[in-house]
C-alpha cells in the first residue's frame, strides 16, 4: 500500500501510452459507449415513436444479458483465440451494433444488436485492462491501473453531449455519430494492443509450490465481501439504465436537462477510480470500501429526498464516481484478504456474479416500471441493496492478512 502514493503522482510517460490507451479505449467503448451511450438515448428513442418507455427498459437489459455473457466468455475467447486479436472483433461489434440501431425496426432485431453490444462490451471491459496490466511493471501498476478506467467517465461524457446535438438532426444520425466514434476507436485500439510489450513474468519463490487449502480463500470475509459485490451489482442499475429516462421523461425535466445531469454522472465516472486508489492508500481497504458502500447507497436513495437540480447532480456524480471506482475498491480489498496469488481466480467469479445480478436487476427493474409505470421505487430498490452491502463489508474486517508478495 504505501507503494502506492508516489506513483499515482506519476505522469504517463512516452513508451508507456500503448499500455495506458489498450484499457481506456477498451472501456471507453466497452462500457462507456456501447452501454452508457444507450441510456442517454432511451427518452429520445421513446419520442421519436421507436418503441415506448416499457420497451426501452427491456431493450436496455438487453445489453446486460449481453454483458453477462461476454463476462463468462471473455477468458475462454482469449486463451483459444489470442487476446489482440478477440479485442479488436469486439471493438469492431459494438461498432456494428451502433451502426445495427441506426433505423427504426423490431423490438426483436433490435434486442439482438443491444445483446452483441453487451457482449462485446463485457469482453472489452475484462480483456482490455487486464492485457494491459499484465503488461505493465510492477511498480506502474497502481498509477496507470486507475487511469485506464477512466475511459467509462469519458464515453458517459461523450454521449452526454453527441446524444442531443446529433438528435436535432435525427434518431438515425446520433446512432451513425456513435458508430463513427467506436470505429475511430478500434482504429486507435487496435493498434495500440497490437503494440503491448509481453507480460510482466511473475515472481516465483523459491522452493515448492504448495496450493494453499481452499478454506482459506473462501474465508467469511472474503465471502461477505463477494456477496457485498453482487449488491453493487444490483443497486446501480437505476442510474446507469434509467436515470436519463427518469429526468427526461418521468419528471418532466427534459432532454437538456437530463443530458447536462448524465455529464454530472460522466465527470465522476473519470474521476472516479484515481479518487479511489487515493483513498484506499489514505485510509486502508477496509475503511475505503466501507465508506464506498455507506456513501453509494446514499447517492442512489438521494433522488427521492433533494430533487433539485443541485440533489440530482450531487446523486448522479457520487453514483458515476463509485461505478468504475467501486470495482477498484472491491479489487484490491480482495487482493487484500487473499493475497495476489488467488486474486485473478477470485476476481472472475466476482465479476461474473456482479453481471448476473446485474442482469437480474435490469429485468426486474424493468418488469416493475412496466408495472408502476415509475422509476422511484427502482431508486429505494438500489439504496436498499447498497445498504445491505455496506453491512456485508462492515463485518468483513479480520485480524491478520495474508502477506503481500
Amino acid at each position: 500500500m504505501d507503494s502506492c502514493h508516489p506513483t499515482l503522482r506519476a505522469v504517463i510517460q512516452r513508451n508507456e501510452l500503448p499500455l495506458f490507451l489498450t484499457g481506456f479505449l477498451a472501456t471507453l467503448s466497452g462500457v462507456g459507449l456501447a452501454r452508457f451511450a444507450y441510456t442517454a438515448l432511451m427518452p429520445q428513442m421513446v419520442l421519436a415513436g421507436w418503441f415506448t418507455g416499457e420497451q426501452v427498459a427491456y431493450l436496455g437489459a438487453a445489453n446486460l444479458l449481453g454483458y453477462l455473457i461476454g463476462a463468462l466468455a471473455a477468458a475462454p475467447l482469449a486463451e483459444r483465440l489470442g487476446a489482440v486479436r478477440v479485442l479488436q472483433g469486439c471493438w469492431i461489434a459494438v461498432t456494428l451494433s451502433f451502426l445495427g440501431c441506426s433505423m427504426a425496426q423490431p423490438m426483436a432485431v433490435f434486442f439482438v444488436w443491444r445483446l452483441v453490444s453487451g457482449i462485446a462490451g463485457a469482453t472489452l471491459m475484462v480483456l482490455g485492462p487486464s492485457v494491459a496490466m499484465a503488461a505493465t511493471p510492477l511498480a506502474r501498476r497502481a498509477a496507470l491501473g486507475p487511469l485506464m478506467f477512466s475511459g467509462i467517465g469519458v464515453g458517459a461524457l461523450l454521449s452526454a453531449t453527441l446524444v442531443p446535438a446529433l438528435a436535432q438532426q435525427s434518431l438515425s444520425a446520433v446512432w451513425w455519430g456513435l458508430a463513427l466514434v467506436c470505429a475511430a476507436t478500434t482504429w486507435w485500439g487496435v493498434r495500440q494492443a497490437r503494440q503491448l510489450p509481453a507480460p510482466v513474468p511473475m515472481a516465483v519463490t523459491p522452493g515448492p509450490q504448495v496450493p494453499s487449502p481452499p478454506a482459506l480463500v473462501w474465508s467469511l470475509p472474503v465471502v461477505l465481501v463477494f456477496l457485498a459485490y453482487t449488491t453493487d451489482g444490483f443497486g446501480f442499475v437505476p442510474h446507469t439504465v434509467f436515470w436519463v429516462d427518469y429526468l427526461a421523461r418521468e419528471l418532466h425535466l427534459g432532454a437538456g436537462y437530463a443530458s447536462t445531469q448524465w455529464a454530472m454522472f460522466g465527470l465522476g465516472a473519470v474521476a472516479g477510480p484515481l479518487c479511489a486508489a487515493l483513498c484506499a492508500t489514505r485510509w486502508g481497504w477496509w475503511r475505503t470500501t466501507t465508506g464506498a458502500y455507506a456513501l453509494k447507497a446514499v447517492a442512489i436513495g438521494l433522488p427521492l429526498v433533494w430533487a433539485g437540480f443541485a440533489g440530482h447532480a450531487v446523486s448522479g456524480f457520487i453514483v458515476g464516481a463509485l461505478s468504475p471506482g467501486m470495482a477498484a475498491i472491491t479489487s484490491g480489498y480482495l487482493m487484500q484478504l487473499i493475497g495476489p496469488a488467488r486474486h485473478k481466480r477470485m476476481w472472475g467469479y466476482a465479476t461474473a456474479a456482479f453481471a448476473l445480478l446485474q442482469a437480474t436487476a435490469g429485468y426486474l427493474m424493468a418488469y416493475v416500471y412496466a408495472s408502476t409505470g415509475s422509476y422511484r421505487s427502482l431508486f429505494a430498490l438500489g439504496c436498499t441493496a447498497l445498504a445491505l452491502g455496506t453491512l456485508l463489508v462492515a463485518f468483513s474486517r479480520q485480524k491478520t492478512v495474508p502477506a503481500q508478495s
